[in-house]
Protein backbone atom coordinates (compact mmCIF):
# COMPACT_ATOMS: atom_id res chain seq x y z
CA UNK A 1 0.00 0.00 0.00
CA UNK A 2 1.34 3.42 -0.91
CA UNK A 3 4.02 1.83 -3.09
CA UNK A 4 5.64 4.51 -5.27
CA UNK A 5 6.47 3.46 -8.82
CA UNK A 6 9.36 5.14 -10.57
CA UNK A 7 8.96 4.11 -14.17
CA UNK A 8 12.33 2.99 -15.51
CA UNK A 9 12.89 2.54 -19.23
CA UNK A 10 15.61 -0.08 -19.09
CA UNK A 11 14.96 -1.98 -22.28
CA UNK A 12 15.29 0.48 -25.14
CA UNK A 13 15.54 4.16 -26.07
CA UNK A 14 12.33 5.97 -26.97
CA UNK A 15 13.25 5.75 -30.64
CA UNK A 16 12.94 1.95 -30.47
CA UNK A 17 9.49 1.98 -28.90
CA UNK A 18 8.38 4.59 -31.43
CA UNK A 19 9.64 2.47 -34.31
CA UNK A 20 8.01 -0.69 -32.93
CA UNK A 21 4.69 1.14 -32.44
CA UNK A 22 4.86 2.56 -35.96
CA UNK A 23 5.33 -0.95 -37.38
CA UNK A 24 2.48 -2.34 -35.26
CA UNK A 25 0.27 0.57 -36.34
CA UNK A 26 1.00 -0.08 -40.00
CA UNK A 27 0.23 -3.77 -39.55
CA UNK A 28 -2.85 -3.63 -37.31
CA UNK A 29 -4.32 -0.17 -37.87
CA UNK A 30 -6.85 1.04 -35.32
CA UNK A 31 -6.37 -2.09 -33.21
CA UNK A 32 -3.19 -0.44 -31.93
CA UNK A 33 -4.38 2.16 -29.41
CA UNK A 34 -2.19 4.98 -28.10
CA UNK A 35 -4.73 7.36 -26.56
CA UNK A 36 -4.19 8.28 -22.93
CA UNK A 37 -7.54 6.85 -21.85
CA UNK A 38 -6.88 3.46 -23.43
CA UNK A 39 -3.34 3.28 -22.06
CA UNK A 40 -4.37 4.24 -18.52
CA UNK A 41 -7.19 1.68 -18.56
CA UNK A 42 -4.54 -0.97 -19.25
CA UNK A 43 -2.08 0.28 -16.62
CA UNK A 44 -3.92 -0.90 -13.52
CA UNK A 45 -5.99 -3.85 -12.28
CA UNK A 46 -8.37 -3.95 -9.32
CA UNK A 47 -5.52 -3.31 -6.89
CA UNK A 48 -4.11 -0.53 -4.74
CA UNK A 49 -1.03 0.00 -6.88
CA UNK A 50 -0.61 3.20 -8.95
CA UNK A 51 -1.62 3.40 -12.60
CA UNK A 52 1.44 2.79 -14.80
CA UNK A 53 0.24 2.85 -18.43
CA UNK A 54 1.94 1.17 -21.39
CA UNK A 55 3.08 3.12 -24.44
CA UNK A 56 0.48 1.39 -26.62
CA UNK A 57 -2.25 -1.26 -26.47
CA UNK A 58 -2.66 -3.95 -29.12
CA UNK A 59 -6.08 -5.63 -29.32
CA UNK A 60 -5.23 -9.07 -30.66
CA UNK A 61 -7.74 -11.38 -32.33
CA UNK A 62 -5.73 -14.53 -33.12
CA UNK A 63 -2.68 -16.50 -31.99
CA UNK A 64 -0.69 -15.70 -35.13
CA UNK A 65 -1.33 -11.98 -34.56
CA UNK A 66 0.01 -12.26 -31.01
CA UNK A 67 3.07 -14.06 -32.34
CA UNK A 68 3.68 -11.37 -34.97
CA UNK A 69 3.34 -8.58 -32.41
CA UNK A 70 5.68 -10.37 -30.00
CA UNK A 71 8.30 -10.83 -32.74
CA UNK A 72 8.17 -7.11 -33.55
CA UNK A 73 8.54 -6.17 -29.87
CA UNK A 74 11.33 -8.72 -29.39
CA UNK A 75 13.29 -7.26 -32.30
CA UNK A 76 13.28 -3.84 -30.62
CA UNK A 77 13.46 -5.24 -27.06
CA UNK A 78 10.16 -3.58 -26.20
CA UNK A 79 8.37 -4.88 -23.05
CA UNK A 80 5.12 -6.86 -23.46
CA UNK A 81 2.35 -6.93 -20.85
CA UNK A 82 -0.47 -9.46 -21.43
CA UNK A 83 -3.93 -8.14 -20.46
CA UNK A 84 -7.22 -10.02 -19.98
CA UNK A 85 -10.02 -8.30 -18.05
CA UNK A 86 -7.87 -6.29 -15.63
CA UNK A 87 -9.14 -7.92 -12.43
CA UNK A 88 -5.73 -8.85 -10.98
CA UNK A 89 -4.79 -7.73 -7.47
CA UNK A 90 -0.99 -7.43 -7.31
CA UNK A 91 -0.12 -4.94 -10.02
CA UNK A 92 0.20 -7.60 -12.73
CA UNK A 93 -0.75 -5.31 -15.64
CA UNK A 94 1.24 -2.20 -14.68
CA UNK A 95 3.71 -1.31 -17.46
CA UNK A 96 6.66 -0.68 -15.14
CA UNK A 97 9.06 -0.24 -18.07
CA UNK A 98 6.60 1.00 -20.65
CA UNK A 99 6.02 -1.14 -23.71
CA UNK A 100 3.01 -2.72 -25.40
CA UNK A 101 0.01 -4.17 -23.62
CA UNK A 102 -1.41 -7.12 -25.57
CA UNK A 103 -5.14 -7.16 -24.82
CA UNK A 104 -6.63 -10.61 -25.58
CA UNK A 105 -10.23 -9.77 -24.62
CA UNK A 106 -11.32 -10.03 -28.27
CA UNK A 107 -9.95 -13.58 -28.41
CA UNK A 108 -13.12 -14.79 -26.71
CA UNK A 109 -14.29 -17.90 -28.57
CA UNK A 110 -14.96 -21.35 -27.17
CA UNK A 111 -13.07 -23.39 -29.75
CA UNK A 112 -14.00 -26.94 -28.84
CA UNK A 113 -16.08 -28.88 -26.30
CA UNK A 114 -15.57 -32.63 -25.97
CA UNK A 115 -18.55 -33.75 -23.90
CA UNK A 116 -17.52 -37.41 -23.78
CA UNK A 117 -14.01 -36.55 -22.60
CA UNK A 118 -15.08 -33.82 -20.18
CA UNK A 119 -12.77 -31.17 -21.62
CA UNK A 120 -12.84 -28.04 -23.75
CA UNK A 121 -10.48 -25.61 -25.50
CA UNK A 122 -10.97 -21.85 -25.28
CA UNK A 123 -9.27 -18.62 -26.22
CA UNK A 124 -7.84 -16.57 -23.34
CA UNK A 125 -10.43 -13.78 -23.47
CA UNK A 126 -13.32 -16.14 -22.66
CA UNK A 127 -14.57 -15.34 -19.15
CA UNK A 128 -15.63 -17.97 -16.64
CA UNK A 129 -19.28 -16.86 -16.73
CA UNK A 130 -19.28 -16.87 -20.53
CA UNK A 131 -17.86 -20.40 -20.56
CA UNK A 132 -20.43 -21.76 -18.12
CA UNK A 133 -23.26 -20.13 -20.07
CA UNK A 134 -21.93 -21.82 -23.23
CA UNK A 135 -21.70 -25.17 -21.43
CA UNK A 136 -25.12 -25.02 -19.76
CA UNK A 137 -26.98 -27.17 -22.31
CA UNK A 138 -24.24 -29.84 -22.31
CA UNK A 139 -24.76 -30.72 -18.64
CA UNK A 140 -21.17 -29.72 -17.91
CA UNK A 141 -19.57 -26.90 -15.93
CA UNK A 142 -16.22 -25.30 -15.24
CA UNK A 143 -16.11 -24.87 -11.45
CA UNK A 144 -13.21 -22.49 -10.76
CA UNK A 145 -14.72 -19.28 -9.37
CA UNK A 146 -12.33 -16.52 -8.22
CA UNK A 147 -15.23 -14.13 -7.65
CA UNK A 148 -14.70 -11.63 -10.44
CA UNK A 149 -15.76 -12.56 -13.96
CA UNK A 150 -12.10 -12.98 -14.86
CA UNK A 151 -10.79 -14.19 -18.20
CA UNK A 152 -9.69 -17.82 -18.45
CA UNK A 153 -6.30 -16.60 -19.73
CA UNK A 154 -5.81 -14.37 -16.71
CA UNK A 155 -7.00 -17.10 -14.34
CA UNK A 156 -4.45 -19.46 -15.89
CA UNK A 157 -1.64 -16.90 -15.74
CA UNK A 158 -2.24 -16.21 -12.05
CA UNK A 159 -3.07 -19.81 -11.06
CA UNK A 160 -6.45 -18.64 -9.76
CA UNK A 161 -8.71 -20.66 -7.50
CA UNK A 162 -11.58 -19.22 -5.46
CA UNK A 163 -14.64 -20.57 -3.72
CA UNK A 164 -14.83 -24.10 -5.21
CA UNK A 165 -11.16 -24.97 -4.80
CA UNK A 166 -11.71 -27.11 -1.70
CA UNK A 167 -13.41 -29.75 -3.86
CA UNK A 168 -12.38 -29.07 -7.46
CA UNK A 169 -8.87 -27.70 -6.98
CA UNK A 170 -7.29 -24.64 -8.59
CA UNK A 171 -6.35 -23.75 -12.16
CA UNK A 172 -3.23 -25.88 -11.62
CA UNK A 173 -5.36 -29.04 -11.43
CA UNK A 174 -7.82 -28.03 -14.14
CA UNK A 175 -5.65 -26.78 -17.02
CA UNK A 176 -4.87 -29.72 -19.31
CA UNK A 177 -2.80 -27.92 -21.93
CA UNK A 178 -1.88 -24.55 -23.40
CA UNK A 179 -0.93 -22.78 -26.58
CA UNK A 180 1.67 -20.14 -25.74
CA UNK A 181 3.56 -17.49 -27.69
CA UNK A 182 7.07 -17.38 -26.25
CA UNK A 183 9.22 -14.28 -25.82
CA UNK A 184 10.81 -14.74 -29.27
CA UNK A 185 7.47 -15.18 -31.03
CA UNK A 186 7.37 -18.97 -31.32
CA UNK A 187 3.99 -20.69 -30.97
CA UNK A 188 4.15 -23.81 -28.80
CA UNK A 189 1.59 -26.33 -27.59
CA UNK A 190 2.39 -27.77 -24.17
CA UNK A 191 0.43 -31.05 -24.32
CA UNK A 192 -1.96 -33.31 -26.21
CA UNK A 193 -5.49 -34.14 -25.02
CA UNK A 194 -4.59 -37.34 -23.18
CA UNK A 195 -5.39 -37.11 -19.46
CA UNK A 196 -1.88 -38.14 -18.45
CA UNK A 197 1.57 -38.17 -20.00
CA UNK A 198 5.18 -38.92 -19.03
CA UNK A 199 6.56 -37.25 -22.16
CA UNK A 200 9.15 -34.62 -21.28
CA UNK A 201 9.03 -31.60 -19.01
CA UNK A 202 5.61 -30.49 -17.79
CA UNK A 203 5.50 -27.17 -19.64
CA UNK A 204 1.80 -26.72 -18.91
CA UNK A 205 2.50 -26.36 -15.18
CA UNK A 206 5.43 -24.06 -15.93
CA UNK A 207 3.22 -21.51 -17.66
CA UNK A 208 0.26 -21.86 -15.26
CA UNK A 209 0.98 -19.20 -12.65
CA UNK A 210 3.75 -17.53 -14.65
CA UNK A 211 1.83 -14.19 -14.62
CA UNK A 212 2.78 -13.27 -18.18
CA UNK A 213 6.53 -13.36 -17.44
CA UNK A 214 7.34 -16.33 -19.70
CA UNK A 215 4.95 -15.96 -22.63
CA UNK A 216 1.47 -14.97 -23.80
CA UNK A 217 -1.18 -17.68 -23.35
CA UNK A 218 -3.46 -17.83 -26.41
CA UNK A 219 -5.42 -21.08 -25.95
CA UNK A 220 -6.31 -23.13 -22.88
CA UNK A 221 -7.59 -26.71 -22.63
CA UNK A 222 -9.67 -27.23 -19.48
CA UNK A 223 -11.06 -30.09 -17.43
CA UNK A 224 -14.87 -30.01 -17.14
CA UNK A 225 -17.28 -31.58 -14.65
CA UNK A 226 -20.86 -32.77 -14.73
CA UNK A 227 -23.39 -30.38 -13.18
CA UNK A 228 -24.38 -32.04 -9.89
CA UNK A 229 -27.83 -33.60 -9.52
CA UNK A 230 -28.27 -31.70 -6.27
CA UNK A 231 -26.68 -28.54 -4.86
CA UNK A 232 -27.34 -27.54 -1.26
CA UNK A 233 -26.14 -24.28 0.30
CA UNK A 234 -26.02 -23.40 3.99
CA UNK A 235 -25.30 -20.38 6.19
CA UNK A 236 -24.43 -20.27 9.89
CA UNK A 237 -23.21 -17.67 12.39
CA UNK A 238 -20.71 -18.27 15.21
CA UNK A 239 -19.83 -16.61 18.51
CA UNK A 240 -16.22 -15.96 17.43
CA UNK A 241 -13.78 -16.58 14.58
CA UNK A 242 -12.07 -19.47 16.34
CA UNK A 243 -15.33 -21.43 16.64
CA UNK A 244 -16.10 -20.85 12.97
CA UNK A 245 -12.64 -21.94 11.84
CA UNK A 246 -12.67 -25.01 14.09
CA UNK A 247 -15.93 -26.02 12.42
CA UNK A 248 -14.13 -25.80 9.08
CA UNK A 249 -11.13 -27.80 10.27
CA UNK A 250 -13.23 -30.62 11.69
CA UNK A 251 -15.40 -30.73 8.55
CA UNK A 252 -12.32 -31.18 6.34
CA UNK A 253 -10.62 -33.64 8.68
CA UNK A 254 -13.74 -35.83 8.73
CA UNK A 255 -13.58 -36.09 4.95
CA UNK A 256 -16.98 -34.56 4.26
CA UNK A 257 -16.84 -33.70 0.51
CA UNK A 258 -17.92 -30.09 0.91
CA UNK A 259 -17.59 -28.01 -2.26
CA UNK A 260 -17.29 -24.54 -0.77
CA UNK A 261 -16.66 -23.11 2.69
CA UNK A 262 -16.41 -19.33 2.94
CA UNK A 263 -15.86 -17.16 6.01
CA UNK A 264 -16.45 -13.52 6.96
CA UNK A 265 -15.72 -11.85 10.29
CA UNK A 266 -18.02 -9.45 12.14
CA UNK A 267 -16.46 -6.37 10.50
CA UNK A 268 -17.18 -7.79 7.06
CA UNK A 269 -20.71 -8.83 8.06
CA UNK A 270 -21.59 -5.30 9.20
CA UNK A 271 -20.25 -3.97 5.89
CA UNK A 272 -22.35 -6.51 3.97
CA UNK A 273 -25.50 -5.53 5.86
CA UNK A 274 -24.83 -1.84 5.19
CA UNK A 275 -24.08 -2.42 1.50
CA UNK A 276 -26.70 -5.05 0.64
CA UNK A 277 -29.51 -4.06 2.98
CA UNK A 278 -29.48 -7.47 4.68
CA UNK A 279 -30.00 -8.09 8.38
CA UNK A 280 -27.60 -11.00 8.93
CA UNK A 281 -26.04 -11.45 12.40
CA UNK A 282 -23.01 -9.21 12.90
CA UNK A 283 -20.87 -12.13 14.03
CA UNK A 284 -18.44 -14.42 12.19
CA UNK A 285 -20.29 -16.30 9.43
CA UNK A 286 -19.69 -19.45 7.37
CA UNK A 287 -21.22 -20.28 3.99
CA UNK A 288 -21.23 -23.93 2.86
CA UNK A 289 -22.11 -25.66 -0.39
CA UNK A 290 -22.55 -29.38 -1.04
CA UNK A 291 -22.68 -31.14 -4.43
CA UNK A 292 -23.93 -34.66 -5.19
CA UNK A 293 -27.14 -36.66 -5.15
CA UNK A 294 -30.17 -35.46 -3.23
CA UNK A 295 -29.55 -38.00 -0.49
CA UNK A 296 -25.83 -37.26 -0.44
CA UNK A 297 -26.11 -33.49 -0.12
CA UNK A 298 -28.74 -33.78 2.61
CA UNK A 299 -26.47 -36.16 4.53
CA UNK A 300 -23.48 -33.83 4.14
CA UNK A 301 -25.49 -30.86 5.39
CA UNK A 302 -26.72 -32.76 8.44
CA UNK A 303 -23.19 -33.93 9.28
CA UNK A 304 -21.83 -30.39 9.10
CA UNK A 305 -24.76 -29.11 11.17
CA UNK A 306 -23.78 -31.54 13.92
CA UNK A 307 -20.18 -30.30 13.86
CA UNK A 308 -21.37 -26.70 13.78
CA UNK A 309 -23.61 -27.25 16.81
CA UNK A 310 -20.65 -28.64 18.74
CA UNK A 311 -18.75 -25.38 18.14
CA UNK A 312 -21.59 -23.10 19.15
CA UNK A 313 -22.96 -22.38 15.69
CA UNK A 314 -26.29 -20.58 15.47
CA UNK A 315 -29.26 -21.42 13.26
CA UNK A 316 -27.89 -23.66 10.48
CA UNK A 317 -29.96 -22.63 7.46
CA UNK A 318 -29.67 -24.89 4.41
CA UNK A 319 -31.61 -25.07 1.18
CA UNK A 320 -31.59 -26.80 -2.21
CA UNK A 321 -33.77 -24.15 -3.87
CA UNK A 322 -31.81 -22.32 -6.61
CA UNK A 323 -33.49 -19.02 -5.68
CA UNK A 324 -32.76 -19.41 -1.99
CA UNK A 325 -29.19 -20.53 -2.70
CA UNK A 326 -28.63 -17.42 -4.80
CA UNK A 327 -29.86 -15.26 -1.91
CA UNK A 328 -27.57 -17.00 0.57
CA UNK A 329 -24.52 -16.53 -1.63
CA UNK A 330 -25.28 -12.97 -2.71
CA UNK A 331 -24.03 -11.64 0.61
CA UNK A 332 -20.69 -13.39 0.13
CA UNK A 333 -20.42 -12.17 -3.46
CA UNK A 334 -21.06 -8.61 -2.23
CA UNK A 335 -18.18 -8.76 0.26
CA UNK A 336 -15.52 -7.02 -1.84
CA UNK A 337 -17.79 -4.12 -2.83
CA UNK A 338 -19.12 -3.89 0.73
CA UNK A 339 -15.59 -3.58 2.10
CA UNK A 340 -14.83 -0.75 -0.32
CA UNK A 341 -17.84 1.12 1.02
CA UNK A 342 -16.75 1.00 4.67
CA UNK A 343 -14.69 4.18 4.41
CA UNK A 344 -15.22 6.37 1.37
CA UNK A 345 -12.05 7.74 -0.20
CA UNK A 346 -9.77 5.38 1.73
CA UNK A 347 -7.14 3.10 0.23
CA UNK A 348 -8.47 -0.47 -0.09
CA UNK A 349 -5.83 -3.16 -0.15
CA UNK A 350 -6.85 -6.80 -0.60
CA UNK A 351 -4.15 -9.31 0.30
CA UNK A 352 -4.15 -13.06 0.91
CA UNK A 353 -2.21 -15.91 2.51
CA UNK A 354 -2.76 -19.65 2.78
CA UNK A 355 -1.71 -22.01 5.58
CA UNK A 356 -2.11 -25.72 6.37
CA UNK A 357 -5.66 -26.28 7.57
CA UNK A 358 -4.42 -27.34 11.03
CA UNK A 359 -2.89 -23.88 11.57
CA UNK A 360 -5.77 -21.88 10.14
CA UNK A 361 -7.52 -20.95 13.39
CA UNK A 362 -4.25 -19.84 14.98
CA UNK A 363 -3.30 -17.73 11.96
CA UNK A 364 -6.68 -16.00 11.66
CA UNK A 365 -7.05 -15.32 15.41
CA UNK A 366 -3.53 -13.87 15.67
CA UNK A 367 -4.17 -11.73 12.60
CA UNK A 368 -7.41 -10.33 13.98
CA UNK A 369 -5.64 -9.53 17.28
CA UNK A 370 -2.91 -7.69 15.36
CA UNK A 371 -5.51 -5.64 13.47
CA UNK A 372 -7.29 -4.64 16.68
CA UNK A 373 -4.07 -3.77 18.53
CA UNK A 374 -3.09 -1.43 15.68
CA UNK A 375 -6.50 0.26 15.58
CA UNK A 376 -7.08 -0.60 11.92
CA UNK A 377 -10.14 -1.49 9.86
CA UNK A 378 -9.45 -4.73 7.99
CA UNK A 379 -12.29 -7.20 7.32
CA UNK A 380 -11.33 -10.88 7.10
CA UNK A 381 -12.91 -13.07 4.42
CA UNK A 382 -11.72 -16.23 2.80
CA UNK A 383 -11.94 -19.61 1.14
CA UNK A 384 -11.16 -21.32 4.43
CA UNK A 385 -11.91 -24.83 3.19
CA UNK A 386 -8.36 -24.98 1.86
CA UNK A 387 -6.68 -22.67 4.40
CA UNK A 388 -6.81 -19.52 2.25
CA UNK A 389 -8.06 -16.20 3.65
CA UNK A 390 -8.00 -12.52 2.70
CA UNK A 391 -7.38 -9.35 4.62
CA UNK A 392 -8.93 -6.16 3.23
CA UNK A 393 -6.88 -3.34 4.72
CA UNK A 394 -8.70 0.02 4.66
CA UNK A 395 -6.60 3.08 5.48
CA UNK A 396 -6.32 6.79 4.78
CA UNK A 397 -3.57 7.11 2.16
CA UNK A 398 -2.86 10.66 3.36
CA UNK A 399 -2.29 9.50 6.95
CA UNK A 400 1.37 8.43 7.04
CA UNK A 401 1.10 6.82 10.48
CA UNK A 402 -1.96 4.77 9.54
CA UNK A 403 -0.37 3.66 6.28
CA UNK A 404 2.76 2.59 8.16
CA UNK A 405 0.68 0.52 10.58
CA UNK A 406 -1.24 -1.07 7.71
CA UNK A 407 1.99 -2.01 5.92
CA UNK A 408 3.34 -3.52 9.12
CA UNK A 409 0.20 -5.61 9.70
CA UNK A 410 0.42 -6.92 6.13
CA UNK A 411 4.07 -7.85 6.53
CA UNK A 412 3.41 -9.64 9.81
CA UNK A 413 0.47 -11.48 8.22
CA UNK A 414 2.74 -12.86 5.50
CA UNK A 415 5.56 -13.67 7.92
CA UNK A 416 3.05 -15.42 10.19
CA UNK A 417 1.76 -17.56 7.31
CA UNK A 418 5.26 -18.49 6.11
CA UNK A 419 6.34 -19.39 9.66
CA UNK A 420 3.38 -21.81 9.76
CA UNK A 421 4.67 -23.50 6.57
CA UNK A 422 2.15 -21.55 4.53
CA UNK A 423 2.48 -19.26 1.53
CA UNK A 424 2.53 -15.49 0.99
CA UNK A 425 -0.29 -15.82 -1.55
CA UNK A 426 -2.86 -18.54 -2.02
CA UNK A 427 -4.38 -17.14 -5.20
CA UNK A 428 -3.64 -13.47 -5.91
CA UNK A 429 -0.12 -14.14 -7.17
CA UNK A 430 3.17 -12.29 -6.71
CA UNK A 431 2.93 -9.54 -9.34
CA UNK A 432 5.01 -6.56 -8.30
CA UNK A 433 3.64 -6.44 -4.76
CA UNK A 434 5.02 -9.62 -3.17
CA UNK A 435 8.43 -10.19 -4.74
CA UNK A 436 10.31 -9.86 -1.46
CA UNK A 437 7.88 -12.25 0.22
CA UNK A 438 8.55 -14.80 -2.53
CA UNK A 439 12.23 -14.75 -1.56
CA UNK A 440 11.34 -15.14 2.11
CA UNK A 441 9.16 -18.14 1.24
CA UNK A 442 11.31 -19.97 -1.31
CA UNK A 443 14.85 -18.84 -0.61
CA UNK A 444 17.41 -20.34 -3.00
CA UNK A 445 14.64 -21.79 -5.18
CA UNK A 446 14.04 -18.24 -6.46
CA UNK A 447 17.47 -18.35 -8.14
CA UNK A 448 16.30 -21.41 -10.10
CA UNK A 449 13.12 -19.54 -11.11
CA UNK A 450 15.37 -16.70 -12.28
CA UNK A 451 17.39 -19.10 -14.44
CA UNK A 452 14.20 -20.37 -16.08
CA UNK A 453 13.08 -16.80 -16.74
CA UNK A 454 16.42 -15.89 -18.33
CA UNK A 455 16.41 -19.02 -20.48
CA UNK A 456 12.94 -18.38 -21.89
CA UNK A 457 13.10 -14.59 -21.92
CA UNK A 458 16.78 -13.57 -22.17
CA UNK A 459 16.00 -9.89 -22.80
CA UNK A 460 13.41 -9.70 -20.00
CA UNK A 461 10.66 -8.26 -22.20
CA UNK A 462 7.79 -10.42 -20.88
CA UNK A 463 5.98 -8.46 -18.16
CA UNK A 464 9.20 -7.19 -16.55
CA UNK A 465 9.18 -6.25 -12.88
CA UNK A 466 6.75 -9.03 -11.90
CA UNK A 467 7.49 -12.12 -9.75
CA UNK A 468 11.30 -11.78 -10.04
CA UNK A 469 13.88 -9.04 -10.17
CA UNK A 470 16.17 -9.61 -13.16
Amino acid sequence: MGLQINRKVEHRPDSCIKEAIDILKQRFGDRLGTSRAVREQHGKGEDHHPVVPPDAVFFAEATDEVAEAVRICAEYKVPIIPFGTGTSLEGHVAALNGGVSIDVSRMNRVLEVNVEDLDCRVQPGVTRKQLNEYLRDTGLMFPIDPGADASIGGMTATRASGTNAVRYGTMRENVLGLTVVTADGRIIRTSQRARKSSAGYDLTRLFVGSEGTLGVITEISLRLYGIPESIVSALCSYPDLESAVNTVIQTIQMGIPVSRIEIADEVQMKAINDYSGTDLPVTPMLWFEFHGTEAGTAEQAEMVKTISDDWGGGDFQWTASPEERAKLWQARHDAAYAAKGIRRGAEVWATDVCVPISRLAECIVETQKDINENNLIAPIVGHVGDGNFHLVLIADKDDEDEMTRANAVNERLVQRAISMDGTCTGEHGIGMGKMDFLIAEHGEAVSVMRLIKKALDPHNIMNPGKILRI
